[in-house]
């Protein structure tokens, strides 16, 4: 014994032995605005949801032909949501009560922050970029700040070392400059005297 299918909305209007169409007064029951009549923009969206089900597999190819066909044929809204009826129309929309219940990420998972650059290692590099305009005065201050700052940043784990480490060379080359000035001034003395 055989039983009759439901009919389906994209089996035409004789399809499924005679079955009442939507639009001749049967609403869909979920639909409260179904014998609404349906704009373009309406056709269009039900055809982006059909296309998108069978993109996810969920339709074959002759199905979405017959149900677009359908689509662009649809008088009322109650069509068009019947056509869709078995297929998602998208994600549901978060509300703000779900996102507040929602958990907060783990630090575990959270990119952790940069450490911050240590300020004397920082002053150590602009004293130490500073000697050939200061004729070396800001030499001994890169250097000092240069050996407080690696020393911080070994405590705290701050970052900022190879601030520190620049200002250092520049201090120390800075350094050594005046002592060789020094050198040769004194050796220029020791000359001019006993010449």
């Amino acid at each position: 014994m055989s039983y009759p299918q439901p009919w389906q909305p994209w089996q035409g209007q004789n399809g499924g032995g005679g079955a009442p169409q939507p639009w001749q007064g049967q609403h869909h029951p979920q639909q409260s605005n179904a014998s609404m009549l349906a704009s373009t923009a309406d056709r269009e969206r039900a055809v982006d949801v059909l296309r998108a089900g069978f993109g996810e597999g969920r339709l074959q190819e002759d199905e979405l032909d017959r149900r677009v066909a359908r689509a662009y044929e649809a008088r009322t809204l109650g069509e068009l949501s019947l056509l869709v009826a078995d297929l998602p129309q998208g994600p549901v929309p978060m509300t703000a009560t779900a996102q507040q219940q929602q958990p907060p990420v783990p630090r575990t998972f959270l990119a952790a922050p940069p450490p911050p650059n240590n300020a004397k290692a920082v002053g150590a590099v602009v004293c130490g970029a500073l000697v050939p305009f200061t004729a070396g005065l800001t030499g001994i201050p890169a250097v000092i700040l240069g050996h407080q700052a690696r020393a911080e940043i070994r405590r705290t784990g701050e970052s900022g070392d190879g601030f520190a480490t620049a200002g250092l060379v520049l201090g120390w080359l800075a350094v050594a400059g005046w002592a060789l000035l020094l050198l040769l001034v004194m050796v220029a003395a020791v000359a001019t005297s006993h010449g």
